[in-house]
C-alpha cells in the first residue's frame, strides 16, 4: 500500500501536482527556506516603521481597518495606509509558509525535522496575527506590543533553524563539540534572549509609542537603557569566547563562520544602540536596531544548531578534538 496521500490509481492533475513536489531537498526548498527567514525578519522592519511613524492606530480596529470599512478611509490618510499595509504583509508570510510546507510535504517521513519546522512556522503565523490585532484593540498597550515583538523573535528563530536543517544531513545527531563549549553556547543564547526581552521593555518606556494617545509602561527610559546594556555586553563577551573556542572545533561544523557572523551582528548592534541613545533615538536608527535584534536571534540560533552533527560525524569530530587538545 502506498504511503502517498495521492493514490497512484488516480492519475490526473492532483497526482501530477504531487509528483512535482520534491522528494528530497532541492533548490526550491532552499529558496523557500531563505525566503521564509527574510520575510520574517522583514516584517519586523515594517512593523517597526508602523510604530515609529505613529501609525500604530492608523487603523483603529481589527481585523477591519475601521468599524465601517475593511480598508483605510481618507479620514485616516497616510497612517492608515502604513498600518494596513503592514497587516497585508501577514498574507505574504502566510503564502510563503504554505508554499514552504507543501514543498516539504512529500519528504515528511525521512525529513520530519523540516516537516515539523515548516508546520510550526505555519501555525505560529495566525497566532502572531491575532497578537497584532490585540495590540490594536488594547490601544497599543506597551506590554502587548512587546509580546508581539517577542513572538516575531520566536518565528525568526524557527525560520533560522529551518534554514540550517535544509543543509543538514538527515538522521540521528549528537553533540560534536566539547561539553564546556556547548554550555557556554547555551548561556550565550540565554543572554541573547534576556537582551531582546529587556530591549522590548526599553522601547515600551521610550518616546516611540506608535500613537500619541498610546500609554507607556512607566519605566525609567534612561535606567532601562543601562539595564539593557548589561546582558548585551555579557552576550558580547561570551561570543568572543565562542569565537576563540570555535578554532578548537571541527571545521565541518562551520562554527568559525557562524560565531564570527554572530560577533559581527553584535558589534553592529552595539554601535547602532550607542548611536541612537546619544542622538535622541532617531526613527531610522531605532528601526535598524530592531531588525538587527532579529538578525542576532537568527545568528544565535544558527550557532546553537551547529553544535550537533550526524552521529558518525560527531564521533569522528570528538575524536579529532580530543587528539588536538592532547597533542
Amino acid at each position: 500500500m502506498s504511503s502517498d496521500p495521492v493514490s497512484p490509481s488516480r492519475p490526473g492533475l492532483l497526482r501530477r501536482a504531487w509528483d512535482w513536489l520534491p522528494a528530497n531537498v532541492d533548490r526550491r526548498v532552499v529558496w523557500a527556506a531563505w525566503t521564509t527567514l527574510v520575510v520574517q525578519i522583514g516584517i519586523v522592519g515594517t512593523g517597526g516603521l508602523v510604530r515609529l511613524t505613529g501609525s500604530g492606530l492608523g487603523c483603529p480596529t481589527w481585523p477591519s481597518c475601521t468599524t465601517d470599512s475593511l480598508v483605510p478611509t481618507p479620514e485616516y490618510a497616510q497612517h492608515g495606509l502604513i498600518e494596513f499595509g503592514n497587516r497585508l504583509l501577514t498574507f505574504v508570510l502566510a503564502i510563503v509558509a504554505i508554499v514552504t510546507f507543501l514543498l516539504v510535504l512529500r519528504m515528511r517521513r525521512h525529513r520530519g525535522d523540516l516537516f515539523w519546522l515548516a508546520f510550526g512556522i505555519g501555525m505560529y503565523i495566525p497566532l502572531q496575527a491575532v497578537l497584532g490585532g490585540i495590540t490594536v484593540l488594547t490601544n497599543l498597550n506597551p506590554y502587548v506590543v512587546s509580546l508581539h515583538f517577542l513572538a516575531s523573535a520566536v518565528l525568526v528563530a524557527l525560520s533560522a533553524a529551518f534554514v540550517v536543517r535544509v543543509y543538514a544531513v538527515p538522521g540521528p545527531r549528537a553533540r560534536a563539540v566539547p561539553l564546556w563549549y556547548a554550555i557556554v553556547t547555551h548561556v550565550t543564547s540565554l543572554a541573547v534572549a534576556v537582551t531582546v526581552i529587556v530591549g522590548s521593555l526599553v522601547t515600551g518606556a521610550g518616546p516611540h509609542a506608535g500613537d500619541n494617545a498610546a500609554a507607556r509602561n512607566g519605566l525609567d527610559p534612561e535606567l532601562m537603557q543601562h539595564i539593557h546594556s548589561w546582558p548585551a555586553y555579557a552576550t558580547f563577551g561570551l561570543t568572543v569566547v565562542l569565537v576563540i573556542g570555535a578554532w578548537r572545533t571541527a571545521p565541518a561544523l562551520r562554527l568559525r563562520l557562524w560565531t564570527g557572523l554572530l560577533l559581527a551582528v553584535e558589534i553592529l548592534q552595539i554601535a547602532v544602540g550607542l548611536w541612537q541613545a546619544n542622538t535622541g533615538l532617531p526613527i531610522a536608527l531605532v528601526n535598524i536596531h530592531m531588525v538587527l535584534a532579529m538578525m542576532l536571534v537568527a545568528a544565535m540560533t544558527a550557532v546553537v544548531m551547529h553544535l550537533k552533527a550526524p552521529v558518525r560525524a560527531a564521533a569522528a569530530d570528538e575524536a579529532l578534538v580530543s587528539r588536538t587538545v592532547h597533542a
